[in-house]
């Protein structure tokens, strides 16, 4: 049976090397015995997916991508791209989509991650009030909430574009909907999320914190879920398309009261492959935490969500009433923190 390649982004100023940001991937790769190859992730933004997998090697068989996020539709070209060069990318085009956008994989987690409502968008226009009012009455109607889209959240600009302090209060959700839409602009992924706001266990042991998660997942404190403004679930991206490294996290944000906050979540980020963790380890944004989180009800929900390579961040309410869900990444898209040993994750995949 073939072994899987894996594809790296080029350097966009040395188009033989990887990304730097990756590098370090490519090198344990290669400890490890695998092999890569490099994709311009430029030309996949741009719509040109031929011209961005030209030099990977026809007939290469089985791959996976570890890079910069792409949106779905550019995934899907990436895909076709490669099967007709030879290649197949073993995560699915629909697979990505599950496991990228919150719309695709909330149904299977819902209970488990902060409630959630959407507005589906074709373009760069704002959510109508109307259609405000109706996604904050399917949310409750009351209490705080969390914007973002689809993939991100505008966490560094909290209380400008991210938090609502009060669903009832529908001048301030629309005012805080319309500078996420605008500052978004062409980078709005698919559309509007309204998510609950919930509080978080910090460090210190108290729950004011910001949110944890979205490759694009999170920092601490409390929120929804909410992924980074750069980015799956991790790293930041690279002209502003980030990997999930703070995937969804809403990282020293105010708490509900408005006030600062400088704490970041106790969170986790687990990587599943075909239903199995095969690595447990700290989120992005904050790479020196150390937890063990509790895992009983996770595996049923990432094996029923049916993708091969995901991530999942979880945070500890502040209530001490377990943890949840806070944001659900492609594996292929969502950061490694430097430090982590990755070996496992590596060989895993390129034995899979």
């Amino acid at each position: 049976m073939p072994v899987p390649s894996i594809l790296f982004p080029a350097d966009p100023l040395n188009p033989r090397r990887p990304d730097p940001h990756f590098a370090w991937e490519a090198r344990l790769l290669r400890e490890l015995g695998g092999e890569h190859h490099l994709v311009d992730h430029d030309a996949l933004l741009a719509g040109h997916p031929e011209e961005a997998v030209r030099r990977v090697p026809r007939d290469c068989g089985p791959l996976w991508y570890r890079g910069w996020m792409l949106p779905s539709a550019r995934y899907a070209g990436f895909a076709a791209a490669l099967t007709a060069r030879g290649g197949n990318l073993l995560t699915s085009a629909p697979g990505y989509a599950a496991a990228h956008e919150l719309p695709g994989w909330y149904g299977v987690f819902e209970g488990a991650t902060p409630p959630s409502v959407w507005i589906p968008s074709d373009g760069t226009a704002a959510p109508t009030p109307a259609e405000l009012a109706d996604a904050v009455a399917r949310l409750g109607g009351t209490g705080p909430a969390i914007v973002k889209d689809y993939v991100k959240s505008r966490k560094h600009e909290w209380h400008e574009a991210c938090y609502v302090p009060e669903l009832a209060d529908l001048a301030t959700v629309g005012r805080v909907v319309g500078r996420f839409v605008e500052l978004q602009g062409e980078s709005l992924a698919g559309g509007v999320v309204l998510r609950r706001y919930e509080e978080f266990e910090r460090p210190d042991g108290t729950g004011r914190a910001a949110d944890g998660a979205e490759g694009d997942a999170s920092g601490a404190g409390g929120v929804g879920g909410a992924g980074g403004a750069g980015g799956a679930g991790g790293a930041g991206g690279r002209g502003g398309t980030g990997g999930r490294g703070g995937t969804g996290g809403v990282g020293n944000a105010g708490g509900p009261n408005g006030a600062g906050g400088d704490g970041r979540a106790v969170e986790v980020r687990v990587w599943w492959l075909d239903g199995r963790p095969i690595l447990v380890g700290p989120h992005p944004d904050t790479p020196h935490q150390r937890v063990e989180p509790d895992l009983t009800h996770v595996p049923a929900l990432v094996r029923r969500l049916g993708c091969r390579f995901v991530t999942t961040d979880l945070a500890s309410r502040a209530d001490g009433s377990g943890w949840r869900v806070v944001e659900v990444g492609d594996g292929q898209v969502s950061d490694l923190p430097r430090g982590v040993d990755a070996s496992g994750l590596l060989a895993s995949l390129i034995a899979a």
